[in-house]
């Protein structure tokens, strides 16, 4: 409960989730009928106040002032493109749970769109800026099969700039990359290297992301390779960047976050906040990850929207408000979204992973170059005999395909599960 005056520091959803205001002797209370993660207040309580709905925002109007304080000479046209569009794509893509075209997603995009504008030479076409603006930072959260829908509807409204949108290129880190996959003998993947290159865009723009996909399409792997990428990129573009990484589901919300022990009154750190602590160290010089890797949910995750919103503030049960520095970023490994709330999705930048990017293939040739540098301990021929009998018995009776359509397994797994099971057993006999 909050006095009317400190209503605004409220957390206010989506617009598809009104807020109620329910006031009773000076006092709301904000609610949000339906809304993941938040609680119903009891019907024998409910009939006693009194009701009042929040009317939609206009968009439109939102984006062109926004636009116009950006610098934009074209904001009243570029409104209408943009409110469009995001209608659009609320209209016919796919339900995801990671999916957001609210408010907060509108507003980091016209800040990036600004950020843009600014950056390109005088006399650059705005219409340019600003497709390409929506292209990159929508792009990378889509699965495969809303990508050409999505790119159509761009099209179709930017028809003046084609399907030949310029891309961005990071000359640096893309050599860096490519470098370190080269030699962590990685095959170079054109919609898995696409991945790296949207986290690296995504950190840029947000202080929280998350990186989605199903186990073994490549997650962990792409942080690694970019933050060690980045670390060997020379000044002033790249710097050292350090993981720390934590089950959050693990351990409870108290073993977390901390705790006040109601026996001496002590203070009880958690494990969380004591990372935090460590990682936003103003004498740190280094870029810090924290990655939280596991399953998510509003047990623990509510905890964390002041940190991921414009406040980047921690707060904890014993008053202590510990800030977010600009060298940290805070990451998410998840395979769903399903138990998120749409709090949570909408502040934080998404980074999907089909299963499709990188595929089974690629795990059986970077095995082959691995057992090909263990010269001492491996036959010289087995990269070339397990490239034809995957060939012959997985490749071309189309194997995975067979096994998804003729079989129940009593587990769920993915292809390259159990490609790397395969292999694991193939060292074991070797």
């Amino acid at each position: 409960m909050a006095k009317k005056q400190d209503l605004k520091r409220f957390d206010f959803p989506n617009e598809e989730n009104p807020i109620v205001l329910i006031k009773s002797c000076g006092y709301f209370i904000t609610m949000n009928p339906g809304y993941a993660g938040r609680q119903e207040l009891p019907e024998n309580l409910k009939v006693l106040f009194r009701g009042v709905t929040m009317m939609v925002p206009d968009r439109r109007i939102i984006i062109m002032v926004k636009l116009a304080s950006v610098g934009y000479d074209t904001y009243d046209a570029l409104s209408y493109k943009f409110n469009t569009l995001y209608k659009l794509c609320e209209e016919q893509l796919s339900k995801q749970r990671h999916y957001d075209f609210g408010l907060r997603n509108i507003l980091s995009v016209l800040r990036t769109a600004g950020n843009s504008k600014r950056s390109e030479p005088p006399g650059t076409e705005e219409e340019l800026i600003m497709a390409r603006t929506l292209r990159d930072m929508n792009l990378s959260k889509f699965v495969a099969q809303d990508i050409p829908l999505f790119l159509q509807l761009l099209l179709d409204i930017f028809p003046k700039q084609g399907k030949n949108i310029p891309k961005k290129i990071y000359k640096e880190v893309e050599k860096s990359v490519k470098e370190l996959m080269k030699t962590n003998n990685l095959v170079q993947k054109d919609e898995w290297f696409i991945k790296i290159i949207q986290l690296y865009e995504t950190s840029l723009v947000r202080h929280g992301f998350m990186v989605v996909g199903s186990a073994g399409s490549g997650k962990t792997t792409i942080m690694n390779t970019l933050t060690e990428a980045l670390t060997n990129t020379p000044a002033p573009i790249g710097n050292v960047h350090k993981l720390t990484r934590m089950n959050p589901k693990s351990i409870t919300g108290q073993q977390m976050y901390g705790v006040m022990n109601t026996v001496t009154g002590e203070w009880v750190p958690g494990v969380f906040s004591e990372i935090w602590k460590k990682c936003n160290d103003k004498k740190n010089k280094h870029i810090s990850w924290i990655v939280c890797d596991g399953p998510v949910d509003a047990i623990w995750i509510e905890n964390l929207n002041t940190v991921l919103d414009d406040n980047k503030i921690l707060t904890l049960a014993n008053a202590d408000r510990i800030p977010m520095i600009e060298n940290t970023k805070m990451v998410f490994e998840v395979e769903n979204l399903d138990n998120a709330s749409p709090a949570t999705v909408s502040r934080c930048g998404i980074i999907y992973v089909s299963a499709g990017d990188l595929g089974w293939r690629p795990l059986i040739d970077t095995w082959a170059k691995d057992r090909q540098e263990m010269r001492e301990a491996c036959n010289v021929d087995e990269s070339t005999w397990i490239m034809d009998l995957s060939m012959k018995y997985i490749e071309k009776p189309d194997l995975c395909n067979i096994l998804r359509k003729d079989y129940n397994y009593v587990m769920p797994c993915p292809e390259v599960i159990r490609c790397n099971q395969m292999l694991n057993l193939l060292v074991a006999i070797l």
